[in-house]
């Protein structure tokens, strides 16, 4: 079975109510919210419109799942500040920005919250659960 994507683009809050409905309409299995700082600072309207349309969602940063997202996996974000507060440091302290290595994410963080599985109607496999970082029950 092919599976189809498609890449929908929200350019602001107002935006969101009709992507959802239209992602509902066209029978989106799933959604993927990509990291975005906007996206976090609105990550209650998303979750609540997920919810609201039924539709499975998994996001970058473990808060989503905390405040009732389905699944997170992504970098933890206070590694990222530690690592952006060292660059900091180094560059206040004389050395060129250019010179520094690129440094990739080494810790990610895989999240499930079991609550809205249930909600969605969706069962985790034990399998997965025992994969995840931390299962929300």
């Amino acid at each position: 079975m092919a599976s189809k994507s498609s890449f929908v683009d929200a350019r602001g809050v107002g935006e969101f109510e009709s992507l959802f409905r239209a992602m509902a309409e066209q029978k989106t299995g799933a959604l993927l919210v990509a990291a975005d700082p906007y996206f976090y600072s609105q990550r209650g309207q998303l979750i609540a419109l997920a919810a609201q349309h039924r539709m499975p969602a998994i996001y970058e940063w473990r808060q989503f799942a905390v405040e009732g997202g389905l699944m997170s996996y992504g970098t933890v974000l206070t590694d990222a500040y530690g690592q952006a507060g060292s660059y900091a440091g180094r560059i206040l302290n004389g050395e060129k920005p250019g010179d520094l290595p690129v440094i990739q994410p080494t810790n990610f963080q895989f999240v499930i919250n079991l609550k809205t599985a249930k909600t969605l109607g969706l069962e985790i496999s034990p399998t997965l659960s025992a994969r995840a970082d931390e299962v929300i029950g």
